[in-house]
């Protein structure tokens, strides 16, 4: 029987992977279909390319399974999987040519000589390199030794074939060729393509199917239309296409309010007066005259991109980008006029607006006014606070009252980065350590994925006893 597009090739259950006590990949399931281009993206650190090792099988999971075609091959090496990997350094052998290059892996299993010879020909067709067969791969240029790669990999007939970041050595403009010429490569070969990137332009140029990775945890998968029109939340609204993305209040069903400003929107079921998350998209705003639109701001910087100018519009002290091919000059007061559809109404990643921990004083001086407390293994004084030894407290700090630890040394240390992103006013920045997660503002532009101290600003806080049982 035939297998068509819709045919599931590879499946991923529960898998779960850990380092040294580090979550990588955190229970995941994903069905990849036969023949479709399927993407994996997102940040650094955020599991993507150990998924694609996942199903190479160059790394077993602590948990889950990997079928294939239906079967469980948790325990089948790499070498009889079929599957086939390319890496971003294509490690081509530099004394063989580019024919011996492509045949390396049939003489390696003794296929006939003509077999070989008739299968190099029609890979070199394919990728493009006809002609090449005698050419050093040293004298290729990057774009034909990445084909040689890709021909490699695929003159084995493999029912996948595994890309991690493929592009990321060539030059801006050789990797925009390669996007199309990868993706006609695929639909020629019919073959299964694993792509993993943080290259947002690469995965909505290419894809079939993009599955977006944050943390070890998949936020999305969709078509590149659904994940760019449809985002589940603000990190993929962020991570794929450019975005304003704003807190506001859904008031009831299809209102909300924007810096205390009621708009129209189509989103139901959010309930009323809840804090939400707003995405709207820089093309979808269209500059009108002032009295024409609620939002009204002056326009700070304009920038020409070619097919569109991008404006920047301050709008009641957030930061708005406009795409349009009409230009507003800088120091113009305009409208920003958005229809109720181009208004995406998401839940907020983080769900409470501020941040609570637990810790049990350890010491006191009541002379001095001050306590000592135990946090996550963490020992800290704080400041004109008493309270009895053995006293367990609430202690609750807005976002503003975190910060990054600039000599190093913070309360908390060893604060995992997992997301940040622009709200028109400041970075909200979302971190986790070892028990709980933690909301910041920031006007610094932290970098995703690290690990850093976290400092507190205990002036901003409240306190509160507690009993055990009050602990959650």
């Amino acid at each position: 029987m035939k297998k068509t597009k819709n045919d599931i090739i590879v499946s991923l259950k529960d898998i779960f992977v850990e380092f040294d006590g580090e979550v990588i990949l955190n229970h995941i399931n994903l069905d990849i279909k036969d023949k479709e281009f399927l993407t994996i993206l997102g940040p650094s650190g955020c599991g993507k390319t150990t998924t694609l090792r996942i199903i190479g099988g160059f790394l077993q999971p602590k948990q889950g399974d990997i079928m294939f075609d239906g079967e469980n091959i948790n325990s089948l090496p790499p070498h009889k999987r079929n599957v086939n990997t390319v890496f971003q350094k294509y490690s081509l052998f530099p004394h063989l040519n580019v024919f011996e290059n492509i045949a390396f892996g049939m003489r390696i299993k003794k296929m006939p000589k003509d077999e070989i010879k008739k299968r190099v020909k029609e890979m070199l067709s394919i990728v493009d390199l006809k002609g090449y067969e005698k050419r050093s791969v040293a004298k290729l240029s990057g774009g034909q030794q990445q084909r040689v790669a890709i021909a490699r990999a695929l003159v084995c007939d493999p029912k996948v074939l595994l890309l991690d970041e493929p592009l990321g050595a060539l030059d801006l403009k050789l990797r925009k060729n390669m996007q199309w010429e990868l993706k006609q490569i695929q639909q020629k070969t019919n073959t299964t393509f694993v792509y993993v990137t943080h290259d947002q332009e690469e995965a909505l140029t290419m894809s079939d199917t993009i599955v977006v990775m944050n943390n070890g945890v998949i936020e999305q998968i969709g078509t590149p239309t659904d994940v760019y029109n449809e985002p589940v939340n603000a990190f993929v609204a962020d991570f794929i296409g450019d975005a304003n993305i704003l807190n506001g209040i859904m008031i009831d069903d299809c209102r909300v309010k924007i810096f205390g400003e009621e708009l129209e929107c189509v989103d139901k079921g959010f309930g009323q007066n809840t804090p939400v998350d707003i995405v709207i998209r820089p093309e979808d705003i269209e500059i009108v005259k002032p009295e024409q639109a609620k939002l009204v701001g002056e326009v700070t910087e304009v920038v020409f991109k070619g097919v569109h100018y991008e404006m920047t519009v301050m709008c009641k002290g957030c930061e708005w980008i406009v795409h349009s091919t009409e230009c507003a000059p800088v120091g113009s007061i305009v409208g920003m006029k958005i229809i109720p559809f181009n208004i995406q109404i998401m839940n907020k990643m983080f769900i409470a607006e501020k941040n609570t921990f637990y810790a049990e004083v350890i010491s006191s001086n009541k002379e001095e006014n001050r306590i000592t407390v135990s946090v996550e293994d963490c020992e800290f004084d704080i400041e004109n606070q008493y309270f009895e030894q053995g006293t367990k407290i609430a202690v609750t700090l807005p976002p503003s009252a975190l910060s990054i630890a600039g000599d190093g040394v913070g309360h908390i240390n060893d604060v995992y980065i997992e997301s940040v992103i622009f709200k028109g006013e400041h970075n909200e920045i979302i971190l986790e350590s070892d028990k709980q997660k933690w909301l910041m503002e920031s006007d610094v532009d932290e970098q995703v994925a690290t690990y850093v101290p976290l400092k507190f600003d205990f002036t901003k806080a409240e306190f509160k006893v507690v009993e055990g049982e009050d602990e959650t």
